[in-house]
């Protein structure tokens, strides 16, 4: 029986009204399991693969967080706010219980003991491994401990936030770098005054870096785009978020029978909008990812590219308009598959609303003092969904 939230498409097919992400999620999974080729990785898990695949989802449907499963949003959320503090290492992670780059971490740390870098400057001849169990709580309560084993290299945060440039001194004997270059402030500046620009993009992929990360980016680079609001487009936020934007309704132009705006002051419907800080434009994000973990890491990464978009668009005062993610190896794990089949006989329900908490008129931005946020300052409303599907992490 299908529910009243269901229509008959365009194909034929029945598609979920208001939530056509999640539709987008099942069907593609349904995919991966009909036609991908099984193929060894660097973890020996096994995967079944297919290539070049996108999501597309617009924001004022919904936020993107599935709901036949569901979703650990404090841990996305952390790992988020992790990424744009410019850190790498998971003390911060630890300390906020969210746990996703623990095995990378304690990975990285067995390869080092083999090699003996933990004898380095002891003058110890031997000392005995730590259990994953015991290395985490080390990196939670030893600052010494965390600070040497909790790093996991120049990753997302450090290329994000201070990537380095390199250039050759005045005699041309050597590298040396000038300065940290902050890509998230620089796409905030060029947003703001040249929003039109084709070159607002953000990389995690640097070449001359990638031996020195315990993972290669998964998900390496970003671009935004924004367009003008329609003045009917303005006149809908306008009346929807009057409240939001200390218009009053009365104040708002109003619209004929024939849909024609008609202005109730004197001056230019545009300069009445801008007189209540009414956003002019709409920000979509794109995203680039070269291997997609699509039963476990996707629906985080949809979540958390997301989020970001809904900040950066409240950073600029935009609107967030269209999510769009580009997947080259999209892959289930051979672990996941009988998991997974449960979530693909589930029903999606409508998607949740996303609240960014206002602390003060004059708080410090998410993107400029992400230090001063916390995880509980972005809120989910309205968030129903089918039970967690608990999927192992491969590293």
């Amino acid at each position: 029986m299908i529910s009243d939230d269901f229509q008959i498409g365009p194909n034929g097919a029945y598609e979920h009204v208001g939530n056509q992400l999640d539709i987008q999620y099942l069907d593609l999974l349904e995919y991966i399991l009909d036609n991908g080729v099984e193929k060894k990785d660097r973890t020996g898990t096994g995967t079944l693969s297919v290539f070049g695949h996108q999501i597309r989802h617009n924001m004022q449907d919904g936020f993107p967080l599935l709901t036949t499963k569901k979703m650990a949003w404090k841990t996305m959320v952390t790992e988020l706010l992790w990424f744009l503090r410019g850190d790498t290492n998971i003390k911060y992670l630890v300390d906020n219980n969210c746990h996703i780059w623990d095995g990378d971490a304690y990975k990285n740390y067995e390869k080092e003991f083999e090699k003996g870098s933990h004898l380095e400057g002891t003058g110890l001849l031997w000392m005995a491994k730590e259990s994953k169990e015991t290395f985490i709580y080390k990196i939670k309560t030893d600052d010494e401990f965390a600070k040497k084993w909790g790093e996991l290299g120049p990753i997302y945060g450090k290329q994000w936030r201070s990537w380095e440039k390199w250039y050759i001194d005045e005699n041309q004997r050597y590298l040396t770098f000038t300065k940290k270059i902050d890509q998230i402030q620089n796409l905030i500046n060029d947003l703001k005054t040249n929003p039109d620009s084709r070159r607002l993009m953000v990389n995690a992929w640097n070449v001359g870096e990638l031996d020195q990360m315990v993972l290669p980016p998964c998900h390496y680079g970003f671009q935004v785009y924004t367009r003008e609001l329609s003045t009917q487009e303005r006149y809908v936020i306008a009346r929807s978020q009057s409240a939001k934007y200390k218009c009053p309704k009365w104040d708002v132009i109003d619209i004929d029978v024939n849909g024609n705006p008609i202005p109730k002051y004197s001056h230019t419907q545009d300069e009445h909008y801008d007189k209540y800080g009414i956003p002019k434009r709409a920000i979509s994000l794109m995203w680039n990812q070269r291997s997609v973990d699509f039963g476990l890491g996707a629906p985080f990464n949809i979540a958390s590219y997301g989020l970001l978009l809904e900040i950066i668009a409240k950073e600029v005062n935009m609107v967030p308009d269209e999510l769009i993610g580009n997947l080259g190896d999209v892959h289930l794990y051979l672990d996941h598959i009988e998991p997974i089949k449960e979530q693909l006989t589930r029903e999606p329900f409508q998607l949740p609303k996303l609240k960014i908490k206002q602390h003060s008129i004059d708080e410090p931005s998410p993107l400029t003092k992400p230090q001063y946020w916390h995880p509980d300052d972005f809120v989910i409303e309205n968030y129903q969904s089918h039970p967690i599907i608990k999927l192992p992490l491969s590293n």
